[in-house]
């Protein structure tokens, strides 16, 4: 037995040839990312096989990564922001004038659209949020995509609180309040507002998702675990506050990552008119469940596509031409057309045609009990050509912490698969999709017991014989890297190594400079869980939960990198981190790069990041790298 043949930096962390397709409105078309100037662009292609492709955007600063198709299949909409700082402005592409420049529609410095959507009954516009008035409040606008005239309908009524509007012209008032809970009220025709219903802001720490208007315009979809542990689809009407279930699943959870990440597939599956086909669930893999006719016969046709999970969907108006992706573990993001009048379907693409499935690592789900009988399900990557026994092993851990590792294609598991480490994927108390009771357990526990389920993690995977205690690294990004930091400072005998991406040094600086925006929206998660900086007494609990509190005990090699622009975990976070170790002669490599934010995107920054991590990794842990 051997590893298979080594896996370039490029080979994972390069740009896919093609991703992210969507179908055109009309069904003649398709759009697509894909490089250009080695940044990732919207091309588009007509869907007759043989059709050359041409680039419509041309982004040579940063790649594009989230798009749509207007209602008017000539023109397409993007999301851009300026070297990660999140400021997201929309932009509409004319595909009918090739060669003209994209149009910002929201030239607003320092402002950052949130969300649009085609507005109810008006063809032609679309409903957005953006804080161009004040940043820390988001007013409501109407776009009238054709022309680009962007117009207020209504002020935001303050900080933590929006407004929205529905098919039958009435106003709606959603608020975060002081203690947390979400209340939506019905603005009567005096402007007063008439609540309609409470919803407990402690079982939603990122807010209640999905949180979408019905096409009809006298409801809205709510994921809700109202009653129960579990997440389900509710509808809320809204005349009279009532809620009634909709759909929901006897074990799992609605699948709600999309809220953290919107480059995931989005938890309900609509058509062009809003109407609603199906819903996601989440387990070690996913289940979909068809709530429309039409929609489960066109379901079981996608399914036989591909032995993956059913990911982004889309279709043209009709409902009869589709064109989905699949995640996978080994064979990542397969795209195909799918014709449901005549039954054809077909392979696109694959995005990344040079990687073998054979050759890479198979994801497995296993069930870890803690050490007081939490049960953690999480994901065991083992090499592929070697046997399973005493192996280094990197443990990863994800982000949030309201968020969950699940079933799929990640390249940094390849990587370190490839280079002969085992990689364990711990799904912690506090993460999401597993009951409210899961996530709430972890309230009051950060560097507690979130940090105790990490460590079990690494006790079964050494009682089990996969790993070498001697040789084990930990590895996250955001959260994850805050909890990269705690395993070195909290538990320093236990990791030969630390990789902290974007993490968190100091909980206190971090909520003190969050964006202004972001503040209101605290009390669920980070105020619930951990404290809030500004009451002494849990400022201090937080400082005792801080990895900067405990320099003094690392004394493991730590790597770090951080995004000069990132917005939500400021480049301080690390700054003072390494400044303080490297000071107490401790060994810190650290990289910072200038046109990245909270995470990096560019790809020749990511072949850097990860290029440094293999070679960091191949001193510490003993595997192998590309260029040791």
């Amino acid at each position: 037995m051997a590893l298979p043949e080594l896996h370039t930096i490029d080979d994972l962390y390069g740009s896919p040839q093609r991703t992210g397709a969507r179908i055109s409105p009309d069904g003649t078309r398709i759009a697509f990312l894909a490089p250009w100037r080695n940044r990732l662009n919207v091309w588009v292609q007509d869907l007759e096989p043989g059709s050359e492709p041409r680039p419509v955007t041309s982004d040579e600063t940063r790649s594009v990564l989230s798009y749509e198709w207007a209602e008017d299949p000539g023109l397409l909409l993007y999301l851009q922001d300026d070297d990660g700082d999140e400021n997201w402005h929309l932009y509409r592409v004319d595909l009918d004038s090739p060669g003209s420049a994209a149009v910002d529609l929201t030239p607003f410095p320092g402002a950052r659209v949130v969300g649009f959507e085609p507005s109810i009954g008006r063809p032609g516009r679309m409903t957005l949020l953006l804080n161009a008035r004040t940043l820390a409040e988001f007013d409501t606008y109407e776009l009238d995509v054709a022309s680009g005239e962007l117009t207020m309908v209504v002020k935001s009524p303050g900080p933590g609180k929006a407004m929205f509007q529905t098919g039958d012209g009435g106003w709606y008032s959603t608020e975060l309040t002081a203690e947390g809970d979400l209340a939506l009220a019905r603005l009567d025709e005096s402007g007063e507002e008439r609540p309609l219903m409470v919803m407990d802001g402690a079982d939603y720490p990122l807010g209640p998702f999905p949180l979408q208007t019905t096409p009809e315009g006298k409801g809205l979809w709510v994921g809700s675990n109202r009653g129960t542990d579990r997440t389900r689809l509710v509808h809320v009407d809204l005349a009279t506050g009532e809620e009634t279930e909709v759909d929901g699943h006897p074990t799992l959870d609605v699948d709600t990552r999309a809220l953290v990440d919107p480059g995931l597939p989005a938890p309900l599956i609509r058509d062009r008119r809003g109407a609603l086909l199906g819903v996601r669930y989440l387990g070690e893999r996913q289940v979909v469940h068809a709530v429309d006719p039409h929609f489960a016969e066109v379901l079981s046709a996608l399914e036989k596509l591909s032995d993956g999970d059913l990911a982004h969907v889309s279709s043209d108006s009709s409902g009869q031409r589709w064109v989905v992706s699949f995640t996978h573990d080994r064979d990542p993001g397969a795209t195909w057309f799918h014709d449901h009048a005549t039954g054809e379907s077909r392979l696109l693409f694959r995005p990344f045609p040079h990687l073998d499935p054979d050759a890479l690592a198979p994801m497995r789900p296993v069930t870890i009990t803690a050490r007081d009988g939490l049960e953690l399900p999480s994901y065991l990557t083992l090499p592929v050509g070697v046997e399973p026994t005493a192996l280094p092993m990197v443990l990863m851990v994800h982000g949030g912490p309201w968020m969950r590792d699940a079933w799929g294609f990640n390249p940094t598991v390849q990587l370190l698969a490839n280079r002969g480490y085992a990689v364990l994927q711990v799904n912690f108390r506090g993460s999401t999709g597993y009951g409210k009771a899961h996530t709430q357990a972890a309230i009051g526990e950060f560097a507690g017991r979130m940090h105790d389920d990490l460590i079990d993690g690494v006790d079964w995977a050494v009682e089990r014989g996969y790993a070498d205690p001697d040789r084990v690294a930990v590895l996250g990004g955001s959260y994850g890297g805050y909890a990269a930091l705690v395993g070195a400072a909290f538990t320093p005998d236990r990791f030969a190594a630390a990789v902290d991406i974007v993490g968190i040094s100091d909980l206190a600086n971090f909520l003190r400079t969050q964006p202004v925006f972001v503040r209101p929206g605290l009390v669920n998660n980070f105020h619930r869980y951990v404290g809030d900086p500004e009451v002494p007494e849990q400022e201090a609990d937080m400082l005792a939960r801080s990895p900067i509190s405990r320099i003094d005990a690392i004394r493991a090699p730590l790597f770090v990198a951080h995004g000069a622009n990132d917005p939500r975990v400021v480049r301080a976070e690390s700054d003072n981190l390494v400044e303080s170790l490297r000071s107490r002669g401790v060994e810190v490599e650290y990289l910072v790069f200038d046109d990245e934010g909270h995470g990096v995107v560019n790809p020749e920054n990511q072949t850097a990041l990860f290029g440094a991590v293999d070679r960091f990794l191949a001193q510490h842990l003993g595997g192998r790298a590309e260029h040791a």
